[in-house]
């Protein structure tokens, strides 16, 4: 019976270590399994703030892009306003100087010398300190009629067939200020 025992025991202790031994088997295959697992979580970290860092790095360059667009956009503004920033000055001594152009005319009629001159000098000195800070007067009669520069006062039959469409009369000077218009000359179209 004692040898019976012994042999139950080794019996269960065979067993008992075959157990122990299928546990450790099983607990190493898990193992790399985790670890696998492990890697794949830090791949798929490492891939998820690549992704972050490229969506950064986009945003950074759109944002510095736009700023760098802003920043040219408002600095030709600024040019703009400094060369357009008397027009409204300009504007208002626009009639002193379609007073003289007339006072210059009617004076034509006028025997007195003295007063022609001076008034043609003081047109001359207002013409070129105006043409100074950019007025250029626009040249009409005879050119084509163009909406961006004229503005019809009336049409007339034209006297000849090559002035149809094209200005017979100015009425009053059309000015630019830096290449812009600031005042439309007011024409007279034959038709």
């Amino acid at each position: 019976m004692a040898k019976k025992a012994v042999d139950k025991e080794e019996i269960k202790t065979e067993a008992q270590a075959e157990e122990k031994k299928a546990k450790k088997a099983e607990v190493k295959e898990e193992a790399p399994k985790r670890k696998k697992s492990k890697k794949t979580k830090k791949e798929t970290e490492l891939e998820e703030l690549k992704i972050k860092h490229s969506e950064l790095n986009d945003k950074h360059l759109r944002l510095f892009s736009e700023f760098d667009n802003f920043r040219k956009r408002t600095s030709k503004e600024r040019l703009e306003l400094t060369k357009t920033a008397s027009a409204d000055v300009i504007l208002n001594l626009l009639p002193i100087l379609d007073d003289f152009e007339r006072a210059i005319k009617a004076s034509g009629e006028d025997k007195e010398e003295s007063m022609i001159e001076g008034v043609k000098l003081i047109y001359n000195k207002f013409k070129s300190i105006l043409g100074g800070k950019g007025l250029e007067a626009m040249d009409c009669i005879g050119q084509e009629f163009d909406t961006d520069f004229h503005e019809a006062i009336t049409k007339i039959p034209a006297p000849t067939k090559d002035d149809k469409g094209k200005i017979v009369d100015e009425i009053e000077k059309g000015y630019t200020l830096g290449g812009k218009v600031i005042r439309y000359a007011k024409v007279v179209v034959g038709s």
